[in-house]
């Protein structure tokens, strides 16, 4: 059919093939999806972000794209070495070590009832418990304080932490056992029972730095 005598329907046809080709190639590499519903009538899309595999975590100390933020002062150990079976015990008087914790990521947190540092910190670990905490990931907190249990359950609920066991080492070998210096002192944890690194010092756990480095450590445990 000639140019001219196309009709009204075809046109329209030909412009909205045109257009959806131009759409198709603008937006290769994303992903979207048409939202229905009342609030939706409109047709708008939706855009679906698809979730990056966290990268490999670094060795040794330096300059790293994790040891950022709040995890500035976090330090990578050069190699991982599986931590001493130090004893503590839980709030049944059951005596645990990191062994327990096999197969799951652990942030270890070493603190004691008298450390104001410790006070600020705590909210913060409870609250990356209730973002983070499942089959593969666990915050143990254990107080490394003369108090013991008691001094510790006290300490939870003055503060209104709800989501962290409640453990102790009344004999604070623990501390000197993985040569922890001050308080508090976080070490992280792989599924294998190595330290990855660790931060001397309080710091705000449940930050996107934080969460950051502990889906990375998480998701080597995916890769074997």
């Amino acid at each position: 059919m000639p140019e001219r005598e196309r009709s009204p329907l075809n046109a329209a046809r030909s412009l909205y093939v045109a257009t959806a080709l131009g759409a198709g190639l603008a937006g290769f590499g994303a992903v979207y999806v048409m939202a229905g519903g009342p609030d939706n009538a409109s047709g708008a899309r939706v855009r679906v972000a698809q979730a990056a595999t966290p990268a490999a975590l670094p060795s040794g100390p330096g300059q790293n794209a994790f040891s950022v933020g709040e995890m500035a002062a976090f330090v990578f150990r050069k190699e991982r070495e599986v931590l001493p079976e130090l004893p503590f015990v839980d709030a049944q008087g059951k005596t645990r070590t990191l062994k327990d914790w096999q197969g799951k990521v652990v942030l270890l947190n070493l603190w004691a009832t008298w450390c104001a540092p410790c006070r600020k910190e705590m909210p913060g670990l409870d609250r990356l418990q209730a973002k983070l905490g499942s089959a593969t990931f666990e915050v143990v907190a254990v107080s490394a304080d003369r108090t013991g249990i008691p001094g510790a359950q006290k300490f939870f609920e003055q503060i209104k932490v709800e989501r962290l066991g409640v453990y102790a080492d009344p004999t604070i070998r623990i501390h000197s056992g993985l040569r922890a210096i001050g308080m508090p002192a976080t070490l992280l944890i792989d599924a294998k029972g190595r330290e990855i690194g660790r931060l001397v010092g309080p710091a705000e756990w449940d930050t996107p730095e934080a969460i950051k480095l502990i889906e990375a450590a998480i998701a080597e445990i995916g890769r074997g």
